[in-house]
């Protein structure tokens, strides 16, 4: 006789499969665009490689605080959804996309003043020329990935997890096609590494307006699209969006600053250093966005349960979500060993680059687990609204611990690339510790 429980668990892990495979995929599709990138570029050149893992590792950093601050729209969403609140979820997502709009402006403001000052910061000097114009154009697409995000957030949070993979998969592909074109020359102009820089660019302000003239004609959105038309913007909504946003994007944004911060520390050990914590950047992100893409999924269905007050199915939700998430981390564990030295040639032919490249795969399987266990906690404390203490969470994990230990490790230790990248699994499996207990905590406390 199968227990009840066991039928609950079953029960849920296909309900997260429904909405995660989904977002999993559609985050697969801008890895391949980040390895298009990446290998295009690499082959064009390996200063143009080193000069683009530079600018994407620091705007990375702002990419992920702004899809973070984002992630405070899903939880409201999610939650007025299992009321069928209908009406009311329209008039977030108007006042999100205003939230959004002005964060973009800071966020440029931000990146304006750190463009100004790329050459105080210790990099090749050879390299300069390169990242300034690839810099501006990645500047100019902030606003409309932020409105995107927005888009994306309210259509995760009605449980329509499709729409957004149809159009991050469109954009990719039309991404791709456009840097072929560009960056060799194929039918337009030559740019080289502008030419990447410009073909996401294009993508991104492709994908907002597919999506909004599909919440614009979509039968379906009808009266989500009745609560926008009828709202206002309003300080109440404006300021419940920011307090769960900003925490979020907080945390996010400590998190990628292990790695994208570590990337200046990698620019003082050298250039062929630099061009192989790109590559590996990039290759890594397949583990953080399936696991992110199968959490977001868990965000989803806790703020589902949360909003009706079923606690215990809240805590199976997360539970179940985690015991997913472990088993996409043995597949990427394993497959990453298998073809570790090889990752390198895909990208370069430099034979520096290639060693270092397989070097640090062995750093990157050991955080794993430990990147799994927060991606899933972290999103379940979204799920019910917990936000704020995932700021002070991040600072302990990633700028007490480690940042310092990559300084350590890679340049006072004189490990070099591979001394960096042992940091991360220190930060990563405290964050992930921290978050489970925090969950555990207030969820026996709802109880």
């Amino acid at each position: 006789m199968v227990s009840p429980f066991r039928n609950i668990i079953r029960g849920e892990v296909g309900e997260l499969f429904r909405l995660g495979v989904p977002i999993v995929v559609g985050q697969l599709g801008i890895i391949i665009m980040s390895l298009a990138d990446t290998m295009m570029v690499g082959w064009y050149g390996t200063k143009e490689l080193g000069a683009a893992a530079f600018v994407n590792n620091l705007f990375n950093l702002v990419i992920i605080f702004a899809v973070g601050f984002s992630y405070g729209i899903t939880p409201i969403v999610g939650a007025l959804f299992g009321r069928k609140e209908r009406s009311a979820i329209g008039g977030v997502l108007r006042n999100a996309l205003c939230l959004n709009c002005m964060m973009s402006l800071v966020l440029m403001s931000v990146m304006g003043i750190l463009y100004l000052n790329l050459h105080r910061l210790g990099q090749p000097v050879e390299l300069i020329a390169l990242m300034r114009p690839y810099f501006l154009v990645l500047l100019f697409s902030l606003p409309f990935t932020m409105i995107f995000n927005a888009f994306k957030q309210f259509a995760e949070g009605i449980t329509d997890t499709k729409t957004p993979m149809y159009i991050l998969l469109c954009g990719n592909m039309l991404n791709i096609v456009l840097n072929w074109m560009l960056i060799y020359g194929h039918g337009l102009p030559e740019l080289g590494l502008l030419g990447a820089g410009v073909a996401t660019l294009i993508s991104r302000v492709m994908m907002v307006v597919i999506f909004a003239l599909i919440f614009a004609l979509r039968k379906g959105y009808l009266p989500f699209r009745e609560g926008f038309l009828q709202s206002k913007i309003n300080r109440q909504s404006l300021s419940e969006l920011n307090r769960m946003g900003l925490p979020i994007a907080l945390q996010m944004g400590m998190e990628t600053s292990s790695f994208s911060l570590a990337t200046i520390i990698v620019g003082w050990i050298g250039t062929s250093a630099l061009a192989a914590h790109q590559i590996m950047n990039t290759v890594g992100q397949l583990g953080f966005m399936l696991y992110y893409g199968m959490a977001a999924a868990v965000a989803v269905r806790v703020s589902n349960f949360y909003g009706r007050g079923e606690v215990d199915n809240l805590r199976h939700s997360a539970r179940s979500g985690f015991y997913i998430i472990l088993v996409m981390a043995a597949f990427v564990s394993v497959g990453m060993l298998i073809f570790r030295e090889s990752i390198g040639g895909l990208f370069t032919d430099n034979e520096e680059v290639i060693a270092l490249v397989s070097a640090i795969v062995i750093p990157f399987v050991v955080y794993q687990v430990g990147d799994g266990l927060q991606c899933n906690y972290a999103n379940a404390l979204r799920g019910i609204s917990d936000v704020k203490p995932l700021t002070l969470f991040a600072f302990i994990a990633y700028f007490v611990i480690s940042l310092p230990a990559g300084y350590l490790f890679g340049i006072e230790l004189d490990m070099g690339l591979v001394g960096v990248w042992l940091s991360f699994p220190l930060g990563l499996t405290t964050a992930g510790v921290l978050y489970y207990l925090r969950f555990r905590y207030r969820t026996r406390r709802l109880l």
